[in-house]
């Protein structure tokens, strides 16, 4: 069974970095993965998404220029990564890893064909 792997969520004040990772086990041929957030009280956004493999990325407009999504696919497992600088308060979510064979859509409707548990993020004014 597939199953994305997530780490690195934790508690920081505004101002404040956070690296998370995902790693995928047993990689069925997924073409993208990316980060998918929920607030409370808030409907799933789309965060950023990379094109393994490959430069391309994409990011919601709310986190370019402080977020960086990079991957690591020279290891049997790949790997992703979201690097968070400049953290703010609406930041805070729960983070959860996506990934899909063939399309990673950022917004509109989001469908994956794989979805990680989660990790949290909390930032603190």
């Amino acid at each position: 069974q597939v199953q994305l792997v997530e780490s690195g969520g934790d508690s920081v004040q505004a101002g404040g970095s956070l690296r998370l990772s995902c790693a995928v086990v047993q990689n069925p041929g997924y073409k993208c993965m990316g980060w998918v957030r929920q607030a409370p009280g808030k409907e799933r956004e789309g965060v950023a998404i990379v094109y393994l493999g490959t430069p391309v990325t994409d990011y919601t407009d709310s986190v370019k220029g402080r977020f960086t999504i990079s991957q690591d696919t020279g290891t049997a497992e790949n790997t992703i990564y979201l690097g968070m600088n400049n953290l703010t308060p609406e930041d805070t979510a729960l983070y959860y890893c996506v990934a899909d064979k063939n399309y990673c859509p950022l917004r509109g409707t989001l469908t994956f064909d794989s979805w990680g548990q989660g990790t949290q993020v909390t930032v603190s004014s």
